[in-house]
């Protein structure tokens, strides 16, 4: 498995995580270019195809989030590249700034817009949880790393900066802003064109959206979940690790793996699905 992409690595600094938590706590997301290489983002679309094919196999493999868009949630050994993803000094140095030491991987899966997925609903991942409210405090993060190289005609992530501390007495499940609003996130809205190899940390809370996918090809992206030590998202993931596997991982990996060791991994029914995103533009 190719590794991260070790030229850029110079621009890791010790005040990396600083930067990267001012950018989130002010704009709800910021990114890496370069990361990873070209190598690496193409073997990790293979494992994400491959996973995909066996997941829409099955009942209860894959969720819809909108016409012609999917989710699936696999497990660590299902990607080749989990270890050095996990322990990318980046990844490191975001989740220890933004979510403390003691942070926990609860999550791992990608999303794929294929030809024909049409603009998603505004919204959130999750309601607002009680402390962000009442101490503005973040608690959970979303890492995204393209499998392909982006254009404007495969439907890229649009994403409001600014909008993870707004309030939502009126979202919808307390995540779908009513269009009332929608003038405010379509002003501030910022399409994301990443290449293999970027890589980007957001909070999940900020107000996006995926875009209408005009091209004929798949846009797959990865997403790994992070959570604070007090953050429950992990009650919607179900990720397991075999015991061969656990004992190969790095202690740093252990440390914040937090899921069941198995002698067998079951194939995941998904449980995180998104009220409302089946709709799309309806």
């Amino acid at each position: 498995m190719p590794r991260c992409n070790m030229e850029f690595m110079t621009d890791i600094k010790e005040d990396a995580g600083t930067r990267a938590r001012d950018a989130i706590y002010t704009d709800g997301i910021t990114a890496l270019k370069g990361a990873f290489s070209t190598a690496w983002a193409d073997a990790m679309r293979e494992d994400i195809e491959a996973a995909f094919a066996e997941a829409v196999a099955r009942p209860g493999g894959a969720v819809g989030r909108g016409p012609n868009r999917y989710y699936v949630e696999i497990h660590p050994e299902q990607l080749r590249g989990f270890t050095d993803l996990v322990t990318h000094p980046w990844v490191v140095a975001v989740c220890t700034a933004v979510l403390g030491p003691d942070y926990e991987i609860v999550e791992l899966g990608f999303d794929t817009p294929f030809a024909g997925a049409v603009n998603q609903p505004w919204h959130r991942d999750f309601p607002m949880p009680e402390v962000t409210r009442t101490e503005r405090r973040l608690n959970s993060l979303a890492f995204n790393l393209t499998a392909v190289d982006t254009t404007d005609e495969m439907g890229p992530f649009e994403i409001a900066p600014g909008t993870q501390f707004d309030d939502e007495p009126d979202f919808e499940h307390g995540m779908f802003p009513p269009k009332s609003r929608y003038d405010r996130y379509a002003a501030r809205a910022v399409r994301k064109y990443p290449q293999r190899g970027d890589i980007s940390a957001r909070s999940a809370l900020t107000i996006h959206r995926g875009t209408a996918n005009h091209s004929e090809l798949s846009r797959p992206v990865l997403v790994l979940g992070v959570d604070a030590s007090d953050a429950t998202n992990a009650d919607k993931h179900a990720m397991a690790v075999t015991e061969g596997y656990w004992a190969s991982l790095p202690e740093q990996v252990r440390a914040h793996l937090h899921c069941p060791v198995v002698a067998e991994l079951t194939p995941i029914v998904q449980k995180h699905t998104i009220e409302g995103l089946v709709m799309g533009d309806a």
